[in-house]
């Protein structure tokens, strides 16, 4: 099944940051239910992330999974990545696809109904919407909280599309509720002690929020 085929399929998204045993905890995710592994580093040149960008995107074929690249189209295409995520920032998503391939997976962060409707008009193949709650990185003031999902889940978007930013195991609940398709995590899974049972633990809640 090619990558925007099994991409209709998604729930859960894990975007990644650096760790010296990351390879490990991404291998142990996608077996867990991680639909689409997401490499994202802001520090890292783009040279000293190839081999593990090549890496992860074994990990994901061996389990049937789609790997992408955060904003960078250049590293996507040096590592055969299946597709790119873009920000709002990050140029047009036809360029993206023009370089990469008609095949490839082009997602587009938003952070409002409106930038998701564009973002659909533009060509994007699935959005991550947020920051719904505080992170580490997004202060409390700038979380839109779960009146975003809402809004966003009455627009009835023919794109997937995945609740980001602070989603954890005390906050799924709630963000499912609101009506979130599916959930992109960072800690939730990464810092959990078997990322792959918290994996199934969030895909479960997506299931069935009252889980």
């Amino acid at each position: 099944m090619k990558p925007l085929e099994k991409l209709g399929e998604a729930r859960l998204i894990l975007v990644t940051d650096p760790r010296p045993d990351l390879a490990r905890r991404v291998r142990a995710a996608v077996r867990g239910g991680v639909d689409i592994v997401q490499l994202r580093d802001k520090h890292a040149p783009r040279e000293g992330l190839l081999a593990l960008a090549e890496e992860l995107r074994g990990i994901c074929e061996e389990a049937g999974a789609i790997f992408t690249v955060n904003d960078d189209v250049e590293l996507a295409r040096s590592s055969r990545a299946h597709g790119v995520h873009l920000g709002q920032e990050d140029g047009p998503l036809a360029e993206a696809r023009n370089t990469l391939g008609p095949d490839t997976v082009v997602g587009r962060s938003v952070g409002s109904a409106e930038e998701a409707i564009e973002a659909v008009k533009e060509g994007a193949d699935y959005l991550g919407v947020g920051t719904i709650y505080a992170t580490p990185t997004k202060p409390k003031e700038e979380a839109e909280g779960p009146a975003l999902l809402r809004e966003v889940a009455g627009l009835g978007l023919i794109v997937p599309w995945f609740a980001i930013g602070g989603i954890t195991r005390e906050t799924a609940e709630e963000a499912a509720a609101a009506g979130a398709y599916g959930f992109a995590v960072v800690r939730a899974v990464l810092d959990a002690d078997d990322p792959a049972s918290a994996a199934r633990e969030l895909r479960s809640i997506l299931e069935d929020p009252r889980a």
